[in-house]
């Protein structure tokens, strides 16, 4: 079974664009491409990725493309339309035209409007995802978890995933609303969840592995074996720690599961949901 991470970036590093990368990130005020990355895949026996748009922005989508058709180990795309659009249809039928764009999402995160995936026209573009077998990114911090839930209900046949575990506050050791509202999303079957992004929610400075067991422990009771999935979030956990201090993370971890349930989470889910070839 391939070893897939299911969440990674490429840019071409602008300051403008890319202010949410601040001076203490300093690490990642660059361009990152796939030379950068195939290496330290091959260094930890992962087989493919699946890179994630970091812009919003209909360039960004062809310059993803563009990587995934020179490079193998790029298996999907999770790119950005706009879904409250009337025009989203168009732009989904033409991004149904190549194999590795596998889905889209918005930065609910940074939205002023707290509940926007709640608004009518975002709806409607999430309603035309099915349509072309499209998957969706759940991109939130937790104040939005039930407004999410709201939205998975809605769309009982759609498939989402949540990013980053809905970025808990793991540096705060604070778990029980987080906890509270992830369990109430998890009992939607449609909704899977990324174990990624937990070393930049953590003390960037001083965490240990142990911090992410909570976290950890609530996701894989809540989903299941079967609707978990890892990503690395490279090259954004450079802030706090290398791919292999990362991956570790989770290796040791799910080091008791069983084979089955380690190939699930460090490949085959990912390949489930996202129609990986």
């Amino acid at each position: 079974m391939q070893r897939i991470d299911a969440h990674q970036h490429f840019w071409k590093f602008n300051p403008k664009r890319d202010s949410w990368i601040t001076e203490e990130m300093a690490v990642i005020k660059r361009d990152f491409g796939p030379q950068d990355l195939e290496p330290i895949l091959k260094a930890n026996g992962i087989d493919g990725t699946v890179v994630v748009q970091s812009d919003q922005s209909y360039e960004e989508n062809e310059f993803q493309l563009a990587h995934a058709g020179k490079h193998d180990f790029i298996k999907g795309i999770v790119g950005w339309v706009d879904l409250q659009s009337p025009a989203v249809d168009e732009k989904l039928d033409y991004y149904s035209g190549f194999n590795k764009m596998k889905g889209f999402r918005h930065v609910l995160q940074g939205e002023a409007d707290r509940s926007l995936m709640l608004r009518p026209a975002f709806h409607n573009g999430v309603a035309a995802l099915k349509r072309y077998n499209f998957t969706y990114d759940i991109l939130i911090y937790t104040d939005q978890i039930a407004f999410s839930t709201e939205l998975v209900a809605a769309f009982p046949d759609q498939l989402f995933i949540i990013d980053h575990l809905a970025k808990p506050p793991i540096k705060d050791k604070n778990i029980i609303h987080w906890k509270k509202d992830m369990e109430a999303i998890a009992a939607y079957n449609n909704v899977y969840c990324k174990v990624s992004g937990m070393v930049t929610e953590a003390d960037w400075n001083k965490w240990k592995k142990e911090d992410f067991v909570p976290y950890l422990d609530t996701v894989v009771k809540a989903f299941g074996t079967k609707r978990i999935v890892f990503g690395s979030d490279w090259p954004v956990c450079l802030v706090t720690a290398s791919y292999t201090s990362m991956l570790q993370i989770v290796k040791d971890y799910f080091s008791s599961f069983t084979k089955n349930e380690q190939d699930l989470f460090f490949g085959g889910n990912a390949s489930t949901f996202y129609h990986l070839d």
